[in-house]
């Protein structure tokens, strides 16, 4: 039995990342960048008006203009603007040559071809976006490593980058074995409806990743033949059930009879105690338990951030902050404890604290608060350790 320390840097040493890939642009969406991101072109591509209005040359002492143009977005601006002239011009366009500063509209005064403004505060270079304003050609966008989130994505589009270099996506086994579970209709007694395969299925296509999905009873050689299966077509292989100690838990002797490298079997952990996690050929493996309370926890504590290691995520666990507790807490046993938590106010809500096989108050949390072994009470206003789950 190890803590939870120990797990989650075991977690991480053997991870060998999957080789990178060129997808479009779109296509990145939810995964991590295999190497910075340089940006093509200036952003934005050229001086434009930040707004409607008019544009010319700042001079003191002139205080009217004469309109010899108009431009919109997507215009190309024609000749130069020579002293006292200016250009109607809409937000987005291209300031013409011989201007470099925009007056709003609504500060103006036209009559005819010829204009003045009542904006005392105009200064050289108001309401222009300048050329690379924000981002010059050869700056890096993203580092490596980086989510591709929708922001990420309309940033680089800004930019005109095309495509981008990601890590692959992992090829995902899951394991559901058990007698216990019904199948269509009725339950038939002592059976129940399962949760955990169509769970993680869920929790997996969330992170972008489709799983291979098989079903088998609790027999050893039936479990050796699944095992063996997906490991030799997978990246990673999860299991839930029978992973305990008890005369049913057959996974661990299977996997020893496959001669898998089993990294931990047991983290001083509440709830998910009897995780396993092991190495089978080039496949990693994660033994969960059959709770599905438990199978959530260590999905996003562990197999989530594992996941994202292996794409080369820069940072692949969950984002976590020190925040205080909104009321006093005594925690039982000797046990780390992952507590499905609400954040309100810039406090922490413990939600109630559930059995493994409940899954209302995770329905609930936006986050876990991580107590760990050698705390058992906590007071109120006292820091604790949140992993945000949105």
């Amino acid at each position: 039995m190890i803590h939870v320390h120990q797990a989650r840097q075991r977690l991480m040493e053997p991870v060998c990342r999957l080789p990178a890939e060129q997808v479009p642009l779109l296509h990145a969406l939810g995964r991590y960048t295999a190497m910075p991101v340089a940006v093509p072109y200036d952003h934005p591509l050229f001086a434009c008006s930040a707004m409607d209005g008019y544009a010319f040359a700042f001079a003191d002492g002139v205080h009217e203009w004469t309109v010899v143009a108009e431009l919109a977005a997507g215009d190309a601006p024609g000749a130069p603007l020579a002293k006292g002239e200016c250009a109607r011009i809409f937000t987005g366009a291209m300031l013409p040559a011989g201007a470099d500063t925009v007056v709003m509209q609504e500060l103006v005064q036209r009559t005819g071809k010829v204009i003045g403004h009542s904006d005392a505060k105009l200064r050289r270079g108001s309401n222009v976006r300048a050329r690379g304003d924000q981002l010059r050609a050869g700056d890096t966008a993203l580092g490596k490593g980086a989510l591709v989130d929708a922001g990420a994505i309309g940033l680089l589009a800004s930019v005109g980058v095309q495509a981008l270099s990601v890590g692959s996506l992992p090829r995902v086994g899951l394991l559901i074995s058990g007698n216990e579970f019904a199948g269509e209709g009725e339950p038939a007694p002592g059976k129940i409806f399962g949760s955990n395969g169509v769970m993680l299925q869920a929790a997996l296509r969330e992170a972008g990743v489709e799983a291979s999905v098989k079903e088998v009873r609790d027999e050893h050689d039936a479990l050796l033949a699944a095992w063996r299966e997906l490991a030799a077509g997978n990246d990673l292989v999860l299991s839930t059930g029978g992973v305990s100690v008890g005369d049913h838990d057959l996974i661990p002797a299977v996997l020893r009879d496959l001669g898998a490298a089993i990294h931990f079997h047991g983290v001083l952990q509440k709830p998910g105690k009897p995780m396993l996690f092991g190495q089978l050929g080039h496949a990693s493996l994660f033994g969960l338990p059959g709770n599905p309370r438990a199978v959530m926890v260590l999905f996003l504590e562990y197999v989530l951030p594992f996941l994202r290691a292996m794409q080369g995520a820069a940072e692949p666990w969950l984002r976590s902050d020190r925040l205080p507790i909104s009321g006093a807490v005594k925690v039982k046993g000797v046990r780390a404890e992952f507590r499905a938590a609400r954040v309100k106010h810039g406090q922490v809500e413990l939600l109630a604290d559930e059995g493994s096989h409940m899954l209302r108050s995770m329905v609930e949390a936006d986050a876990l608060a991580y107590i760990p072994a050698e705390v058992r009470q906590l007071e109120q206003g006292d820091l604790v350790e949140v992993h945000y789950l949105k």
